[in-house]
């Protein structure tokens, strides 16, 4: 698939996945906000369904001292200014709510009485009553149980906080079932008090006085917690659902990347496995030509030399096909380790000295710095020589000048033993070295082009490492060299 088809579906995909979240997001916030709307609304209903409960029976309560008065004593006007100033309004009012039945406002049950001169009384009383304290108007029992009733009957089921405020005191005069007194509270916290002081929920009491003398405030404070109540197991779905749909957008777009690298790699394999087996089969044909020839047929020595020539790059086919297999073989957990104990010092300096003619032909040096005391481990000597092989070859060709390579073995602490290859070559980017032990995968080197090869070497290394229970690691930088640390456990 092309580079820009590729980048038309990824856009097309991002914009309508932005879509769909800024879609969820829209409703889940007109969610919240109806909610909002809702509760708030609820909450001034209880409110004022509280306030006019005070208030009604506070009028309620005043005619019956009203009717007590009048029916008691034959000078009524001057028994009623004598009970209007010295009764508890608090202790009528729970007698009004106490009672079996009521009128229906203070205003029917002012028309119940025969003379209609109790009206006028009513009004002088009721100034007496409204002249009094706020917080001997309101009963705090009453208050407390109303409160109470109201928000379970709209299905407010948490913490809260209310208080009366007093116009004329400046301040809380009731807070939760308390009286609030200047020089005593220690049920009143600063903190309760800056809540009540900024909560938007409040309703003015009496208001059927001249002035309203003050108001009823409360405050929630899991407040959050009840408005997303309702929408909290959506919003849970949602985040969840949205975040699963973002990984399998990023994984797959992190797949197909991961396939193109793939089919790029696989590409420039069969390219160089074309190349690698070309030469050998040009050289052979050439090699046939020749001994074919009327003027070579004649002469053993040439015959001889151009039989060596074929062996040769038969043998260079065959370790290709060889390595291409192993992969294969591993990659299906087919191959086969014959383990013993093998001693890495005795590898390593084989594979040196067959790695020596490489190194006098490039004018380069091969250190050994053989350190390790325990340096048995039990491994198939084959392919542990194979992957020294092949660490020493990468080394050697990604030196672009004289190569400068090294071999450590160390003790390691844990009982394991680690052998290094170190080279002063063009060194691995780390970008590149998130992917050199990938199949296929080869480390661009931009101007050298005489590195070849089919990117299975690193393949083939870590997998037959850790096949041994072992670790490879990479330490690189850039123009200065690469080091490889193989790490095994000793026998």
């Amino acid at each position: 698939m092309k580079p820009t088809r590729i980048r038309l579906i990824i856009g097309m995909m991002t914009a309508a996945l932005i879509g769909i979240i800024c879609m969820q997001i829209y409703w889940i916030s007109w969610n919240i906000r109806l909610n909002e709307e809702q509760f708030d609304k609820n909450v001034y209903e209880i409110l004022n369904r509280v306030a006019d409960k005070i208030q009604y029976y506070e009028d309620v309560a005043t005619l019956e001292v009203l009717k007590a008065s009048f029916k008691s004593s034959p000078n009524f006007n001057r028994n009623l200014r004598r009970q209007s100033q010295s009764f508890d309004i608090g202790e009528a009012m729970r007698k009004v709510v106490r009672a079996d039945s009521l009128p229906e406002s203070s205003a029917d049950f002012s028309r119940s009485f025969e003379d209609r001169m109790i009206e006028w009384e009513y009004m002088k009383v009721s100034q007496l009553v409204h002249s009094r304290p706020l917080a001997e108007r309101v009963p705090l029992d009453l208050l407390d149980q109303a409160l109470r009733e109201e928000l379970r009957s709209r299905g407010i089921d948490a913490p809260y906080q209310y208080g009366v405020y007093s116009k004329a005191r400046n301040s809380f005069v009731i807070m939760n079932n308390h009286y609030v007194v200047i020089d005593n509270t220690p049920l009143i916290t600063a903190k309760g008090i800056n809540s009540l002081y900024n909560s938007p929920y409040r309703v003015a009491l009496f208001p059927k006085d001249v002035e309203s003398p003050g108001y009823l405030a409360i405050y929630f404070p899991d407040r959050t917690r009840l408005v997303l109540g309702s929408v909290w197991g959506s919003l849970i779905l949602s985040v969840i659902f949205t975040g699963i749909i973002l990984f399998s957008f990023w994984y797959t777009i992190q797949v197909i990347y991961r396939q193109k690298k793939l089919s790029e790699m696989k590409t420039d394999f069969i390219n160089n496995m074309t190349h690698e087996f070309k030469t050998p089969i040009a050289t052979i044909s050439l090699a046939i030509d020749n001994i074919l020839s009327p003027m070579v047929i004649r002469e053993p020595e040439r015959i001889k030399r151009f039989a060596e020539i074929i062996r040769q790059e038969n043998r260079r086919m065959n370790n290709q096909v060889e390595r291409v297999l192993q992969i294969a073989q591993l990659e299906r957990n087919e191959i086969q380790l014959r383990v013993a104990e093998v001693n890495l010092h005795t590898l390593i300096r084989q594979a040196a000295e067959n790695f020596s003619l490489q190194m006098e032909r490039r004018e380069g040096t091969l250190k050994l710095d053989l350190q390790s005391k325990k340096p048995i481990v039990k491994g198939d000597a084959t392919h542990l020589a194979n992957v020294i092989h092949n660490l020493l070859d990468n080394a050697n060709k990604y030196s672009p000048e004289r190569p400068d390579i090294t071999i450590r073995t160390r003790d390691l602490p844990n009982g394991s033993v680690s052998f290094t290859v170190e080279d002063k070559g063009i060194g691995i980017s780390k970008e590149a070295r998130k992917y050199i032990f990938d199949k296929f995968y080869r480390v661009h080197t931009g101007n050298l082009h005489d590195v070849k090869g089919f990117g299975l070497g690193l393949s083939y290394v870590k997998a037959i490492v850790e096949a041994h229970r072992g670790t490879v690691e990479v330490r690189s930088e850039v123009g200065k060299g690469s080091a490889f640390t193989v790490v095994l456990p000793s026998a």
